[in-house]
């Protein structure tokens, strides 16, 4: 019987730490931790779309996007972009807020949402500011911009 009740007890105790290592803040924070991680890099687009129309390829030759610890930089035809990013990996589907500080963009607030597949991002932002989009789809009469980025080699 004592051997049962030490059992027992050890049972609970291994059960409490788990359920304080696995609460969801301690799983959000790894989960942002390797998320805030993966998206750092230089990307270019394979496609893109705004509007429900796709963008030449040509366009998206003189694209390139930079980020690093919650900064981005973009060059699109030679014109500098620079700003800042928040990542939110916890909510379905991610989100990212990209706040412009210098270049077009300066002042500006574009919420978007994110997935991450390996070496393959794809954000959809909403250009007008207003909201993050809820799917991964842009249609006419919007200002919903969906790119797919390829992870460049160094």
């Amino acid at each position: 019987m004592r051997h049962s009740l030490i059992a027992g007890s050890l049972l609970i105790a291994i059960n409490l730490v788990l359920g304080v290592l696995l609460t969801p803040a301690t799983i959000g924070q790894d989960e942002t931790t390797d998320d805030a991680k993966a998206v750092q890099g230089t990307w270019t687009p394979v496609k893109a779309e705004l509007a429900g129309t796709a963008w030449p390829d040509a366009v998206l030759k003189t694209i390139v996007l930079k980020m690093d610890a919650g900064k981005y930089e973009v060059s699109v035809g030679g014109k500098l972009d620079k700003g800042t990013y928040k990542q939110d990996p916890t909510a379905r589907p991610r989100r990212l807020t990209i706040q412009g500080t210098d270049g077009p963009n300066a002042g500006k607030t574009f919420p978007c949402i994110y997935e991450l597949d390996g070496d393959t991002l794809r954000v959809c932002y909403d250009l007008s500011g207003e909201k993050a989009p809820t799917k991964f789809a842009t249609a006419p009469g919007t200002k919903l911009y969906l790119v797919t980025y390829a992870r460049k080699k160094e």
